[in-house]
């Protein structure tokens, strides 16, 4: 899946924020809804303008950025730091089923 094909980011449109293409549902809303237990069909049921591929590629977007942070954390006394300063994948494929 090309996260692309569903995922816009618009300054003329919730301020730039991203949103599922052709709606005004940002990214993070899917990205909650998931957080909180919903379902993907419970999503597509609770914001009709969605579909379960746009369910994913919110998914395969947040994938994509957390490839693109630095984090910190220590688990179990040991820190542990994750580091990919690259550009996004050309592809923007995921692999979500």
């Amino acid at each position: 899946m090309n996260w692309r094909d569903h995922i816009t980011v618009d300054p003329e449109i919730c301020h730039g924020r991203a949103c599922i293409t052709g709606t005004r549902v940002l990214v993070t809303t899917v990205l909650d809804n998931l957080a909180a237990g919903l379902d993907s069909q419970a999503i597509v049921e609770s914001y009709p303008s969605l579909t379960p591929e746009a369910v994913r590629a919110a998914i395969c977007y947040a994938a994509e950025l957390a490839k693109e942070r630095v984090l910190s954390f220590s688990g179990q006394g040991i820190q542990h730091e994750v580091q990919a300063g690259r550009e996004p994948s050309s592809g923007s494929r995921c692999a979500v089923p």
